[in-house]
């Protein structure tokens, strides 16, 4: 008996806490995409646009994330690259921020790699944000 009276009060706690966790998590996403933009705009804007009014050296990354690596039309790819046969994850956007090289042999992308996870996780988060 006493063990239903806790749940009866416990659950509308849960429930509650539940509610409030996808708002925290929202709101940290907002957070780290904000991080993210200005890690990007230190990182890789010096050679990438997100707008596409904006002439850049290397393809436009709006859109990005579950883009066909080597797809962006109208941009002069490496073989390498064109070749290259996987589709723009979070995953392969961190292991091409860390050592694109690496990744795909041969690529023309010449850059210094971002190695710090965190810094990684914030630009991913902020293309994510640009890539609905």
């Amino acid at each position: 008996m006493k063990a239903i009276k806790i749940a009866i009060h416990l659950i509308p706690a849960l429930f509650a806490a539940t509610l409030g966790t996808s708002a925290v998590a929202g709101e940290y996403d907002a957070i780290k995409a904000a991080a993210g933009a200005e890690f990007f705009d230190k990182e890789c804007h010096r050679c990438h646009s997100v707008d596409a009014d904006r002439a850049s050296y290397g393809p436009l990354l709006t859109g990005v994330i579950g883009r066909k690596a080597g797809s962006f039309e109208g941009y002069p790819y490496s073989d390498a690259l064109k070749n290259a046969n996987f589709t723009w994850t979070a995953g392969a956007i961190r292991a091409w921020m860390e050592d694109n090289d690496g990744l795909v042999p041969g690529t023309k992308m010449r850059h210094v790699g971002v190695v710090d996870a965190t810094v990684q996780d914030f630009i991913v988060t902020y293309l994510a944000s640009i890539s609905e």
